[in-house]
């Protein structure tokens, strides 16, 4: 009985110690019957005695953060927030810098502009004559006949901001349905008001129309003419678009091809109306007036005669590229109207009023087939006229600071009787 009891007993112990290796077998830890018979092995030191080491048990933790994944999520984390706020400084460190030149710009052209009227009257302090002055005249009346899509909107912009402290009227001139040619009653009525509406003048007024013969209406008081004139493809893509979405102006505003996503390239290669190069004929005929041939496309007499009216009935025609000159040429040549603009166009946010909100240039070979046509070579034929005309003009109307400029001064002298 005995001997059957000691046998249950080490069944039982044998039994015990296979479970418990069983056990750390599964969680990774050794047993100690294990531990044993790796120190009695040859392999534990090579002499068959038992090898003494230490043995470190490390727990990893569970937890996502805690793992070594876990562990090096966190971090990538961390540096991609420091990464993050390190790009962010450094975009607010250029818009910073852009800013500040951009500032520095306008204040380069406002010292520019001051410049030129010291010189001016630093030039009429060395001599004993006397200066032709400017006559502010309250009888001025200017017309300006504004080309679509030539950056009117900018440059009527300054005279509405300017008109209550400079003391003139600011009129718009909206003829039914835009049409840009005014019936014969209308030609003569227009004017008679503008020359005899004395309690509007000074008076600029504005509008889309062609240019109109005071002399062929028995008016003997006429009128200023002034213009802007723009590179024929660049005001044709800009209407385009400008027709699909709109401006900044009137962002709201839905346009007459609202929805219409093709672009000009593809309009040109479909040989589609809205881009057909006779849609450029707009600035000859606003210069030739309102005769019938001025209206028709390719018209070689259109051509001349909008030439000979840009030299002989404007007083100036400047050029869009070149707005900040045309605006200071009107400010030297009519400060009755215009003291003042050139600093205002240049510190004022409206300087570029309405633009386009969604436009894209057009492809070399979409250039080089609109170039081709004949109605682009007339139309930048009288663009390459009026911008010679105006760069002959601000050469010798805006003074600067070079050496070699000639201060130009009219004078008056041997008056008489003293």
């Amino acid at each position: 009985m005995a001997v059957a009891d000691e046998r249950n007993r080490d069944r039982r112990m044998r039994r015990l110690g296979e479970e418990e290796t069983t056990r750390m077998r599964r969680t990774g830890k050794r047993s100690k019957r294990d531990l044993a018979a790796e120190r009695r092995s040859p392999s534990g030191g090579g002499t068959g005695r038992p090898a003494v080491g230490i043995e470190i048990e490390i727990e990893m933790p569970l937890s996502p953060v805690g793992s070594p994944c876990g562990l090096a999520r966190g971090c990538c984390s961390r540096w991609s927030w420091l990464c993050a706020l390190l790009l962010l400084l450094s975009l607010l460190t250029l818009l910073f810098q852009a800013q500040l030149a951009h500032q520095q710009r306008q204040l380069d052209k406002i010292e520019k502009i001051q410049a030129r009227r010291d010189l001016r009257d630093s030039s009429y302090q060395e001599t004993n004559q006397h200066p032709v002055t400017n006559v502010e005249s309250d009888d001025l009346v200017v017309i300006y006949n504004r080309v679509p899509k030539t950056g009117s909107t900018s440059f009527v912009g300054v005279a509405y901001d300017l008109c209550k402290k400079n003391a003139f009227k600011v009129l718009h001139v909206n003829i039914t349905a835009n049409m840009h040619v005014m019936a014969l009653n209308n030609q003569y009525r227009f004017a008679q008001n503008i020359t005899n509406w004395n309690s509007v003048k000074p008076a600029l007024y504005h509008g889309h129309m062609a240019f109109l013969n005071f002399d062929r209406l028995g008016i003997s008081s006429k009128p200023l003419y002034i213009n802007l004139i723009r590179k024929p493809l660049d005001r044709l893509v800009s209407y385009y678009y400008f027709l699909r979405h709109g401006d900044n102006f009137r962002p709201h505003l839905v346009r007459k091809k609202h929805g219409n996503k093709m672009t000009f390239d593809e309009c040109v290669e479909k040989n589609r109306s809205d881009c057909d190069p006779n849609n450029m004929w707009l600035q000859i005929p606003f210069f030739c007036g309102h005769a019938a041939d001025c209206w028709k496309p390719g018209n070689e007499w259109a051509l001349e005669q909008a030439k000979k009216n840009l030299l002989n009935n404007y007083l100036v025609v400047g050029v869009t590229e070149e707005m900040l000159d045309f605006i200071s040429i009107l400010e030297i040549t009519l400060p009755r109207m215009f003291r003042g603009a050139t600093q205002h166009f240049l510190s004022s946010n409206k300087s570029h009023l309405r633009q386009t909100t969604s436009k894209i240039p057009p492809s070399e070979k979409t250039v080089h087939k609109i170039q081709k046509s004949v109605i682009w070579k007339m139309e930048n034929e009288l663009y390459e006229f009026a911008l010679e005309q105006f760069n002959f003009i601000k050469k010798r109307t805006l003074l600067t600071k070079d050496p070699n400029s000639i201060v130009q001064t009219v004078m008056y002298e041997k008056i008489r009787p003293k």
